[in-house]
């Protein structure tokens, strides 16, 4: 649609305010802290069994692995001092079947965890993307497409690691720590006591780490939506063209590499946040040791301690460093996420502005008659302005034709929109065979009503692919027939790859007036009952015109057609034309009438 449709204000969801670069608003940060993290659990619920297998994984794995400070101490205090190879062999032979059997639980924990958070992945990719095909046309002129591709790709990519590993993370460290706890205890609940002074500090430096992190992750998401957005607006057809035209590339490769700076100083932000802070806690961590061997070697405090116990100690104080860290890491990780999901359940709580009816009415779109009625209709784009349409009330017969006309924003492309349900009308209705559009299917309702517009838009594939995307049961012949009336047939015959022919990026290897008649085809396929013409021909040569023109006569018989178009001369035989300006009606009737009433029309037609 036109320009009615394009003055959908540019604001809403998929646009931010401007603002400082690499600034985090009141508003984003309250955004993220809305997002629980019942909700974000709430994405496993469907895997819980798998998940459950995972952790009991996690749990034998952890247990088994802390057989091995036990083999040790054996080996130092019994078997080394005794020299008792026998005993020596079965302890060092546990080792190996520690090691080996807590890398195979390693092996199946990864594949199953994996495999769990690629599925989440899969489900929120797909959520978003069938939530945004049911977004009305409202929502995609407002927002920056590079703003819908970032989202999808960048914020659900980003998140990949937390959803992937996060869960299972969380298991396995917090098991290890607590089995290794476990032991240090049953080794030396005093020197235990000493190892576990460090946790307060390490948890309120890991908080005030998962704080920063979450802010700076915000930022760079949105720095990396505005990047795909000069990308998408640089380095499509339709950019490159304008660049060029313009000459705007210097322009467009200094925003490009602006944005690209700002991106490296959030990334290094965002790897660096709290590494001071992390970097003392290993500092204290590495220090422990160190008091261990004094508290070993005080009497109040070794309760005469073994040497094989203290290394057996020493080795466990070591590998709870990791675990208790990846523990902490987690929680950072997780934290900072949640910027992440804040902008992915922002999209997955849209509310569905033209959405299927809770009770539609089931119809035969092959009986549908196709008398087309406006009941009193008026839209508002944006509620503080006038009405794009104002109390309108049309009536179009089965089979008839109507013809809009008008200057440029009187409203002709709005009525276009609200007949094919791209829009609802903020009063009144609009009716098909007398049944209001909204109690239809919109899968029904757009079998029923055809739309060719003024922007043509072709997809990236071969012509007979591009035709096929409107019925994809089509045969070739039902292809050749709707190519034929659509006078494009013998063109497309012509080239050397005939119907298997690559059209190009939105179709740029064919003229303004072949897309057309390409795009006139492939509604025409469809059968609609209901054809709406939003100056269909406007992009076509004159002598085109009058060929594909003589194909709409021949089709429009037995079809309701709704014609809009700046030349008059193509509307001069509908049965009913239509002058409209500023949303309302001013005058109506066929061609002859009106140009003897020597008003708008006829000063149109003049």
């Amino acid at each position: 649609m036109k320009h009615e449709i394009k003055r959908e204000l540019r604001t809403g969801s998929g646009e931010r305010p401007e603002r400082s670069r690499g600034t985090v608003s009141a508003a984003d940060k309250a955004k993220a802290r809305e997002v629980s993290l019942r909700r974000v659990g709430a994405l496993f619920t469907a895997h819980r069994w798998p998940l459950i297998v995972v952790v009991a994984i996690i749990v034998a794995s952890s247990i088994v692995s802390m057989a091995s400070p036990f083999l040790l101490r054996a080996v130092i205090d019994k078997a080394l001092p005794e020299q008792n190879v026998g005993l020596l062999v079965w302890l060092v032979a546990g080792m190996v079947a520690v090691a080996a059997i807590t890398s195979a639980f390693g092996v199946v924990q990864t594949w199953i965890s994996t495999k769990v958070g690629q599925q989440v992945m899969h489900r929120l990719r797909s959520d978003v993307f069938t939530h945004l095909q049911r977004q009305s046309i409202a929502f995609f002129t407002r927002t920056r497409t590079g703003e819908v591709q970032s989202r999808i790709t960048n914020d659900i990519g980003g998140m990949q690691s937390v959803v992937t590993s996060t869960a299972t993370s969380i298991a396995s460290n917090l098991t290890t720590v607590v089995a290794t706890a476990v032991a240090m205890a049953a080794l030396s609940w005093r020197l235990s006591l000493i190892s576990l002074v460090v946790m307060p500090p390490a948890v309120y430096l890991t908080r005030k780490v998962a704080q920063m992190r979450r802010e700076i992750t915000a930022a760079r998401q949105r720095e990396l939506a505005d990047l795909n957005v000069t990308i998408e607006e640089g380095l499509s057809i339709s950019g490159i063209q304008l660049s060029k035209t313009m000459g705007t590339a210097p322009a467009l490769i200094a925003r490009f590499v602006e944005s690209s700076k700002r991106l490296i100083d959030l990334e290094l932000r965002s790897d660096l946040a709290g590494r001071w802070r992390m970097a003392s806690m290993n500092v204290i961590f590495a220090a422990i040791p160190a008091v261990i061997y004094l508290s070993a070697g005080l009497p109040a405090t070794s309760g005469r301690m073994t040497i094989g116990t203290l290394v057996a100690f020493t080795a466990l104080q070591s590998g709870l460093f990791r675990p208790l860290m990846g523990l902490l890491n987690v929680g950072v990780s997780l934290t900072s996420s949640l910027a992440l999901f804040a902008r992915i359940f922002e999209y997955l709580d849209l509310r569905v502005e033209v959405d299927d009816p809770t009770t539609p009415i089931d119809i035969e779109p092959s009986e549908v008659a196709g008398r087309v009625r406006l009941e009193n209709v008026t839209f508002h784009y944006d509620d503080a302005g006038r009405p794009a349409v104002d109390a309108v009330s049309l009536d179009i017969p089965a089979g008839s034709t109507l013809a809009l006309v008008g200057e440029t924003g009187s409203g002709k492309s709005t009525i276009a929109a609200l007949v094919a349900r791209l829009y609802d009308p903020s009063s009144g209705r609009v009716t098909i065979d007398g049944i209001d559009v909204r109690q239809l299917r919109l899968a029904d309702l757009a079998s029923v009503v055809g739309v060719v517009s003024q922007e043509t838009y072709l997809l990236h594939t071969t012509v007979r692919q591009n035709l096929r995307y409107a019925k994809p049961s089509a045969t070739d012949d039902e292809i050749e027939q709707a190519a034929r009336a659509a006078q494009i047939h013998d063109l497309i015959s012509g080239l050397p790859d005939g119907y298997d022919t690559m059209v190009g990026s939105r179709g740029y290897r064919f003229s303004g007036g072949e897309k057309q008649r390409i795009a006139i085809a492939r509604t025409l396929l469809r059968n609609p009952k209901v054809l709406v013409l939003d100056e269909a021909t406007s992009a076509l040569d004159t002598e085109t015109e009058r060929a594909v023109q003589q194909a709409f006569d021949t089709l429009s018989r037995g079809r309701t057609t709704i014609t809009i178009a700046h030349r008059l001369s193509t509307v001069r035989d509908a049965d009913q034309i239509v002058v409209l300006d500023h949303g309302r009606i001013i005058e109506s009737g066929t061609h002859h009438s009106l140009v003897q009433d020597n008003g708008r029309y006829a000063a149109l037609a003049a």
